[in-house]
């Protein structure tokens, strides 16, 4: 109980409580003023506590949660036993980085586009000073 006192759900608290209340005044709001005529208001007198009910089940459910602790991790249950030979152990992957080629991309031989080759030489100016701006490429 003593993790339910803390300052982030004592605020919790509070605001279930005024939320709570307040959807339930709207509710009989809507109640007073379907009683006076306004149809429309009928749905909206079904609507409010409705509202409040959802509050109240998230607030339980985040109790329930929060009391409930971590969950410890527990022993593994063991697969059926099936007909054949027991498979390998598997091992854990292990991710390794991605390597990036530094070469060019065209193969050897190949006739580069003009525009191309002028673009990817900006694209290196552009590389080899970082604080230099667009307007500052010479070529």
């Amino acid at each position: 109980m003593k993790r339910l006192r803390t300052p982030a759900w004592i605020a919790r608290h509070v605001a279930m409580v005024v939320l709570v209340v307040g959807f339930l005044g709207l509710g009989w709001w809507q109640v007073t003023r379907a009683a006076e005529g306004n149809t429309l208001s009928f749905g909206y007198a079904i609507e409010w506590p409705v509202f409040a009910g959802f509050v109240v089940f998230l607030w339980w459910r985040e109790v329930r949660h929060a009391l409930r602790g971590p969950r410890e991790p527990g022993p593994t249950p063991a697969p059926p036993a099936a007909a054949g030979p027991e498979p390998a152990p598997t091992t854990p992957v292990v991710r390794r980085p991605v390597r990036v080629s530094r070469v060019p991309a065209t193969p050897a031989g190949a006739v580069e586009d003009g525009d191309l080759a002028a673009y990817n030489r900006y694209l290196s100016w552009l590389n080899a000073n970082p604080g230099a701006r667009p307007g500052d490429y010479p070529g």
